[in-house]
């Protein structure tokens, strides 16, 4: 006995609900035999089915039905009153042995198997679905772009906790997008299965539930603080995470796990988050060991690193020489119309121009831009296109045009005159893209390509040794947000000295409580509003436009807000990471090329290898504006017309105002008339 009881303790410590399900069930035998047997033995011997088997079935027809009881007391004929009672309690006793004890098993059944599915504790059965590990102030934006595929796409989203907050951000902003592009004629529909659950990142037995091994696409999203603790608790996590992320790494490690196995599905692309050097020097490590791996685990997964520093360091320069690049950008970078594609070309070519030169004769409404080889030296061939006609099969031979233009081969750009306001954790990287474009554009110049002021905090100019680093930065001014005499008077002081347009950068403080986020922008918006005013009043042929005004928020929410202060280049730094990782996660490819538009060539090459988007002046690119035609001849006729070793491919142009045109489908039949103030976007070397 004390064995049983021992054995009964054990199973219901280890399986408890196994062990209710069968005491029901036992009971329940009991009750019918039991029933059963009181009922053969004390019924009339004249009963018409007088068999034991019968009696059971008496019973159970009575604990099923309590209306039975009248049927089985006839058939029993003379039964006397006490076999009556008994059948009543029967039916009574059954109804809470039987009736209530299953119903509320199967209840509590039905309760644990929600609580379990809401819990992510289920096993999913999927395949081709991407996986979002972790959660971010990007990951709302790399769903949103998904949006625009128009296609069904089914996205697991894997994060540690807030489940229910994760939910409503996801909905919320695809909610958002579809009643704004309505406003626009753009009629989305929400074809995305999106599925949240909590969980340990690097749990084997979690990642191994929602199917990582099968999945198309895995994006390991770098967790970031919540800033709801006090200051100092708070710097001091921000301090540690800029060391390094090991917990990047210890997912890495074990999505790399999964996705070398045997049975898991082939080409897999995992996109990583790195914000330091650190994490990026451990994944390259682990990318090293995967190359030297066997062809059979080389086909499992593409390993793709996104510095997120260094890449949106290297924008916002870019946005700081260029303005116009981040509503270029804004497009090519999305799924919404115009963007970049990669595909494998099935035709050898001489060299790249031979490519180009028969892709711009081709009747297919793309507009080539450059030939690159993988890793295993396969040639991709990237073009920019409309979503519309992106499958297009190219290369239909077209009837060559007469349309010519003029290049001038001597185009420089202009020197750059920039006031950085604010800092944040990209400071650094920006300086560095500052460096890249100086380093190709100052050959053989005696004046400063670049010229910089910076106005920002003491502690803040410290850390970067007051930018002395940097030749080009002449001057520093120690001023926090407060000082708007400070701030307005070292602006208007920098406009008046230098001929040329100014641009602005105002950088969000990416460190700042999420109470505080974006607010220093507004406030310095607030003070450049007043110097823009300020020369309005002292010259009515002003030209606010000589002032670029390029913003960074880190919150979408604060858009419209800064928008209504006339500011054209609002850079919502975190959505272009996520647009850059939505791409590359569907085309690793891309990769290579995003690398080589983001940096520049080194001062020190003999020739100019590495190409980039720029924003040129019509009147200064060309000796003498274009006639109007249409913008397949201009992208011919300009390629055409280019140096050898600097072939420039026109994507769009850009007019006064900040409104922008890329050329996208249809290229024949979109007309093109390049005015005095217009500028050129276009793809090429220098």
């Amino acid at each position: 006995m004390k064995k049983l009881k021992e054995w009964i303790s054990i199973r219901i410590a280890k399986s408890p609900g196994p062990v209710v399900l069968s005491g029901i069930i036992l009971a329940n035998v009991i009750l019918f035999l039991i029933a059963a047997t009181v009922i053969y033995y004390s019924a009339p011997s004249d009963l018409e089915a007088g068999s034991f088997g019968a009696c059971v079935f008496y019973t159970i027809s009575m604990i099923l039905d309590a209306g039975c009881i009248q049927y089985v007391i006839q058939d029993m004929g003379n039964a006397d009153a006490g076999l009556v009672v008994f059948c009543l309690a029967t039916v009574i006793l059954g109804m809470i042995v039987f009736t209530g004890a299953v119903i509320g098993y199967i209840s509590n059944w039905i309760s644990a198997f929600i609580d379990k599915a809401n819990s992510g504790n289920s096993r999913l059965s999927l395949s081709n679905h991407t996986v979002i590990l972790n959660w971010n102030t990007r990951a709302s934006e790399i769903i949103n772009d998904f949006l625009y595929k128009q296609t069904k796409e089914t996205i697991i989203v894997f994060a540690p906790a807030d489940k229910e907050r994760i939910e409503k951000e996801i909905y919320e902003r695809l909610d958002d997008t579809i009643a704004k592009e309505k406003e626009n004629g753009l009629h989305l529909h929400n074809k995305l299965s999106i599925i949240v659950r909590e969980g340990e990142t690097y749990s084997t037995k979690q990642l191994n539930d929602i199917c990582v091994s099968k999945a198309k696409s895995i994006i390991i999203l770098s967790a970031e603080i919540t800033n709801n603790v006090c200051k100092f608790d708070y710097r001091e996590q921000l301090d540690k995470m800029e060391k390094g992320n090991a917990a990047t790494i210890k997912t890495l490690v074990q999505v790399a796990h999964f996705t070398a196995a045997e049975d898991s599905a082939d080409n897999q692309q995992i996109i990583v988050e790195v914000n330091d050097d650190w994490t990026l020097s451990l994944v390259n490590k682990i990318i090293d060991y995967k190359t030297k791996a066997n062809d059979e685990q080389k086909k499992k997964c593409n390993i793709v690193p996104i510095a997120v520093n260094r890449v949106l360091g290297q924008i916002l320069s870019q946005f700081s020489i260029m303005p116009e690049l981040n509503s270029v950008y804004n497009t090519l970078f999305s799924n919404n119309g115009a963007a970049f594609y990669a595909e494998k070309t099935s035709k050898s070519w001489k060299d790249e121009e031979e490519y180009i030169e028969s892709a711009i004769k081709a009747d297919n409404d793309i507009i080539p831009l450059t030939l690159m080889t993988d890793e295993n030296g396969n040639v991709n061939e990237y073009f920019m296109t409309d979503t519309s006609t992106k499958h297009r099969k190219h290369f239909a031979q077209q009837a060559d045009r007469s349309f010519a233009v003029s290049v001038n081969d001597d185009y420089r750009t202009a020197r750059k005159n920039i006031v950085i306001l604010g800092h944040n954790s990209k400071c650094q990287s920006i300086m560095e893209g500052f460096n890249s474009y100086r380093s190709e554009w100052q050959a053989n110049r005696e004046e400063e390509i670049l010229n910089i002021i910076v106005i920002d905090d003491e502690k803040s100019l410290e850390k970067l040794n007051y930018y002395k680093d940097y030749p080009y930065v002449k001057k520093s001014v120690v001023a926090d947000i407060y000082d708007k005499d400070v701030i307005t008077s070292e602006i208007k002081a920098f406009v008046d000295s230098n001929t040329g347009d100014t641009s602005v950068l105002i950088l969000s403080d990416d460190s700042a409580a999420n109470d505080d986020m974006d607010s220093n922008v507004l406030t310095y918006l607030v003070y450049l509003q007043d110097i823009i005013a300020h020369y309005k009043q002292e010259d009515e042929n002003f030209d606010p436009e000589s002032i670029d005004i390029v913003a960074e928020i880190l919150n979408p929410k604060n858009y419209d807000v800064v928008h209504n202060y006339s500011v054209n280049n609002i850079i919502i730094s975190n959505r272009y990471i996520s647009k850059m990782v939505c791409q590359l996660s569907e085309k690793k490819e891309l990769f290579d090329f995003y690398n080589d538009i983001l940096s520049y060539d080194d001062g020190e090459s003999e020739s100019f290898t590495s190409k980039e988007l720029y924003v040129k002046s019509a009147e200064k690119f060309y000796n003498g504006l274009p006639a109007e035609c249409s913008a397949f001849e201009l992208v011919k006729a300009t390629y055409e017309a280019s140096p050898h070793d600097n072939k420039s491919v026109v994507l769009g142009y850009v007019s006064p105002g900040g409104k922008m045109t890329i050329f996208g489908s249809d290229l024949k039949n979109t007309r093109v008339e390049l005015k005095k103030r217009d500028k050129i976007i276009m793809f090429s070397n220098h």
